[in-house]
């Protein structure tokens, strides 16, 4: 598995300490922020690691830019909490365990050789890709094509409908958590125990990826 690059960590300490100053009211909605340039400085890191914090901050909603005027803090509370694609936060945490654990067990006893071999294609990409996009889409992919395998046509279909949303709450928890390599561990252990068929190691292997996601997504949640 490749390391996260130093730029990545020096922007997800700025991340950190900005996200921790606007949730805590340190910095206020409303508030102008640093300069990139003061922000820089004040985090000892480059402009561009403080540029891509200040993206990661927009992408939760949390801050908005002004053209020519600056960053200001729009919210003090994560995207997260407010809903994605129709769905709310709570509505994925009470339906994926119903859909997404039996139908890993589903896959594990149907899936085919080439499900097999895309399963693990998908977890060898989402370990060597640093864009956090991509590995996002593949992150939503695997899901589908977990369910795809089920041979379940209503686990595939209740998956593909929901498939923006867990884009959206894998892409938000992966800023906040930092889950990206841990997730990708456990996609792994799903993928292993689906390609050697055993159903009861998928199923478990399912439930206790979700059960990480909501450990950080509960706390965010209304």
């Amino acid at each position: 598995m490749s390391a996260p690059s130093v730029g990545a960590r020096a922007a997800d300490g700025v991340f950190d300490g900005l996200r921790e100053d606007i949730v805590a009211g340190r910095l206020g909605v409303g508030d102008r922020l640093p300069s990139e340039a003061a922000l820089a400085e004040q985090y000892g890191v480059s402009r561009p690691s403080v540029r891509e914090a200040l993206r990661s901050l927009q992408a939760l909603g949390l801050t908005r830019t002004r053209t020519g005027s600056g960053t200001y803090v729009a919210s003090d509370r994560p995207a997260l909490a407010l809903g994605y694609g129709g769905f709310s936060p709570r509505d994925l945490s009470e339906a994926r365990p119903h859909i997404e654990v039996p139908a890993a067990g589903l896959a594990a006893e149907r899936r085919t050789e080439q499900q097999r071999a895309d399963l693990v294609a998908l977890c060898d990409r989402m370990d060597a890709t640093t864009d956090p996009t991509e590995w996002v889409e593949l992150d939503s992919r695997f899901h589908v094509l977990v369910a795809e395998a089920s041979g379940n046509a209503v686990f595939a279909r209740a998956v593909g409908d929901i498939r923006d949303a867990l884009s959206h709450q894998s892409g938000v928890v992966n800023l906040i958590a930092h889950r990206r390599e841990p997730s990708s561990r456990e996609h792994r252990a799903i993928a292993e125990a689906i390609g050697l068929g055993s159903a009861i190691e998928a199923r478990e292997a399912m439930r206790a990826h979700l059960g990480a996601v909501e450990r950080v997504v509960s706390p965010l949640t209304p």
